[in-house]
């Protein structure tokens, strides 16, 4: 590359992101190409893989029902968490947003402490909590509540439980990113104008928010499709999601080429969500929401 080339405006830009886009190709797009090539081939009866272009594993993928009906469970539990994300995350991150206190920082604070606790172990903390022996079932028993202990896990609401608990906090912050970005005079016009305390909140600060609320949307939703670790120790063997498939196909059953099929099966469906999203909603609202 000469000197002029260099110095050419239109080049600059790549030549400033290739660190960044070299390091993509590296952990990201070099990896699938990878896993789209072992889809193609054969595991054989002895263990080994062989090596040729072979359609079986997407044959089996796309037209054995079970397959398709483990997808459709893990898109309909990914949407209820999301929903009660949405509604249990909106009113904390508004008073968070509206909050007039100097210790606004350590509410941020607290919502962060979340993410300094392994996933496993607060996904696991729900085993002390609704177990056969936890602390629930004995709240219970002491208050004569009940006569003996209830099966409250391993069931399809625990593995919602589980993703609303560990995906709240995302939801949280991107609502409130959003909330804190709103100009207050906007309100304010609004009340001056006669709107009610719930009207200007329905016409002005709703409206204005639904950016970081998608967002968040789109994050929980992708996380949650995504997860195996909480329907494996909270859900049964009913509740199994997608990446549990894609888990026990690799790890367990050591299928290379079946689970690389069932594992792009999975990027093309959340890859297509977010390509909707961007459609509708553009990707960058999605960065802006970590600034």
């Amino acid at each position: 590359m000469s000197a002029s080339d260099v110095d050419a405006p239109g080049a600059r830009p790549w030549i400033l992101m290739s660190p960044a886009l070299a390091a993509v190709a590296m952990l990201l797009v070099i990896p699938v190409c990878f896993i789209a090539v072992y889809s193609f081939w054969l595991r054989t009866a002895v263990g080994s893989e062989q090596v040729g272009f072979y359609l079986d594993n997407w044959i089996e993928v796309l037209t054995d029902p079970f397959y398709r009906d483990i997808l459709f469970q893990t898109l309909r539990i990914a949407a209820a968490s999301t929903l009660l994300c949405i509604t249990l995350g909106y009113v904390p991150a508004y008073f968070i947003a509206r909050s007039t206190t100097r210790h606004k920082a350590v509410l941020i604070l607290l919502l962060m402490l979340p993410f300094w606790i392994s996933y496993i172990i607060r996904t696991m903390s729900w085993i002390n909590i609704l177990g056969v022996s936890g602390a629930l079932n004995v709240f219970l028993l002491w208050l004569g509540v009940i006569s003996e202990p209830m099966q409250i896990l391993y069931n399809e609401g625990t593995v919602i439980l589980g993703l609303v608990h560990f995906l709240l906090p995302f939801m949280i912050l991107n609502i409130y990113v959003s909330l804190d970005g709103i100009d207050g005079n906007l309100v304010d016009a609004a009340r001056s104008l006669g709107c009610t305390g719930w009207q200007a909140f329905r016409e002005v600060t709703l409206p204005l928010s639904l950016p970081g609320l998608a967002a968040g949307s789109l994050l929980c939703f992708v996380l949650g499709a995504g997860t195996y670790i909480t329907p494996m120790i909270l859900g049964g063997p009913r509740d199994a999601m997608f990446a549990n498939l894609v888990f026990e196909t690799i790890i367990t059953q050591l299928d290379w080429p079946l689970g690389s099929a069932l594992s792009l099966v999975l990027l093309v469906v959340l890859g297509s969500v977010v390509m909707l999203y961007s459609r509708f909603a553009g990707i960058g609202q999605l960065a802006k929401s970590f600034r």
